[in-house]
């Protein structure tokens, strides 16, 4: 998608608002016991997940870095090496560092372990929309959670008491996050194995509606059956479907970290469903300990 491709809606102050930079708001997630992200820079990022230390890539860490590369290397025990677009190898820097490990988030816990995909199972940024999720969900509401990965989001929202259904279409996310339920003590989350998208048009087909819909979707990827998936070609049924199954008064979240979709592109697709007063698009950072600040995709939240 060419920058600001849409061409603004009539009347709709809120996308000529987010075409403008200077006036772009940023919310930011932020660092707890068990994770810091300590330095970013020169392409790469480097983290605290609990006792354990990584070195990851991360494009948008275009900057130089607070630390040297040769003070990140002396405490990290994994640095990731890519050696492709999309996969790569850990190496090793400290003798008899583990692979898995434990972390938690408040009374949430969390395995992690090092994957060839450069994840290791949590992404921190959410904790913006986590803190959002704490706040505002209460007992007995039903949340939807689609491209939901290991289950952070809901865990957070089962820990408030609400009714989770949590669906992923790769099943080894789906073991992942069920693990890390029973890791957390918590019970009764409703497991999908499906295309997120595929689903939620089905829920709206047979007329239910949810009190909250979580969306984290990746940029690109495949389906269960293989299908390619493309955000910027699905970002419209997305919120289409989501508004249809949304009560009044209910909530989206919906992450993006797609260079494709731009803030004018959430503002354009929203506004069709939502007025500007319940909309609240931004940026997503996080901070680290040297002072930078790491862009971590966008934001959108809407109240129907």
């Amino acid at each position: 998608m060419a920058k600001n491709h849409r061409k603004p809606l009539e009347n709709n102050d809120y996308l000529a608002a987010t075409q403008t930079e200077e006036i772009t708001s940023r919310e930011y997630g932020q660092p707890w016991p068990d994770y810091e992200l300590l330095d970013a820079g020169d392409g790469k990022k480097l983290e605290r997940w609990g006792k354990i230390i990584t070195i990851r890539p991360e494009i948008q860490a275009d900057f130089k870095p607070g630390w040297s590369y040769a003070q990140w290397q002396d405490i990290a025990h994994w640095e990731f090496e890519e050696q492709s677009s999309i996969q790569g190898r850990w190496l090793n820097i400290k003798p008899h560092a583990p692979e898995q490990w434990l972390i938690s988030y408040g009374n949430l816990n969390f395995g992690l372990k090092l994957t060839k995909f450069k994840h290791v199972g949590l992404f921190p940024e959410q904790q913006a929309n986590w803190r959002f999720i704490q706040e505002r969900v209460r007992a007995g509401q039903k949340i939807l959670n689609l491209f939901a990965y290991t289950g952070a989001a809901s865990l957070v929202a089962r820990a408030t008491g609400a009714e989770v259904v949590h669906v992923d279409s790769v099943r080894q996310m789906i073991t992942w996050a069920n693990e890390n339920r029973e890791r957390s003590h918590l019970s009764d989350i409703k497991w999908v194995l499906e295309d997120a998208l595929k689903f939620a048009q089905r829920e709206l087909k047979r007329g239910n509606q949810y009190d909250g819909i979580i969306m984290d979707p990746p940029a690109w990827g495949l389906g269960v059956k293989g299908e390619k998936w493309k955000l910027e070609n699905q970002l419209s049924s997305l919120i289409e479907t989501a508004y249809g199954l949304m009560h009044p008064g209910a909530f989206l979240i919906l992450n993006t970290y797609s260079p494709k979709v731009e803030l004018a592109d959430l503002a354009a697709s929203a506004g069709q469903y939502f007025s500007a007063n319940q909309l609240e698009i931004k940026q997503l950072w996080m901070p680290t300990k040297t002072a930078k600040e790491l862009y971590c995709g966008n934001l959108l939240r809407a109240i129907k």
